[in-house]
């Protein structure tokens, strides 16, 4: 078992839950959670330790959000498929092609460097690295989501998976 195979399991993903995962409302939901985020922590400046009331609110529709919505069976949407295409790679990374294992890499790189800046925005209350880091962690993530959507479908068309 992998390192991802045994996070998904640490964090209750099975087939059951990927399929919840891979709803349209599931994945544009979390997007939207990260603007929610940012205004929570930042809040602090304002409320105080009273901050932590909409950030814990915001951990725990995260933790909820892929059990929140009804299963995909066929993925048709975008997301749904990308959501498909994480799940074939978290099972079994040796399937993806050697250029898709590259870039997946460099978007991850990406995403924590978003990640380190949007920290120090928040940290130091600057706008644009907390602007520029959160939009380098969301243009990382759907362009992962569109890569791994393009990965399900080879796997469909190869006949590997059914639709």
């Amino acid at each position: 078992m992998n390192v991802l195979q045994r996070y998904a399991r640490a964090v209750g993903m099975n087939t059951d839950a990927w399929r919840r995962h891979a709803n349209p409302w599931s994945v544009w939901t979390r997007f939207a959670t990260l603007p929610l985020l940012i205004v929570a922590i930042w809040s602090r400046a304002w409320i105080g330790w009273w901050a932590l009331v909409p950030l814990a609110v915001l951990v725990i529709w995260l933790w909820l959000n892929p059990r929140a919505f009804g299963p995909v069976d066929t993925p048709t949407a975008w997301s749904s498929k990308g959501i498909f295409g994480e799940h074939l790679w978290v099972q079994d990374r040796s399937q993806m092609p050697a250029g898709f294992a590259v870039v997946q890499r460099f978007w991850m790189v990406g995403g924590f460097a978003g990640a380190g800046m949007l920290v120090w925005g928040l940290i130091t209350f600057a706008i644009w690295p907390t602007v520029f880091g959160a939009t380098l962690i969301v243009y990382g993530q759907l362009w992962r989501i569109d890569r791994l959507g393009i990965f399900f479908d080879q796997h469909v068309t190869r006949g590997d998976v059914a639709r």
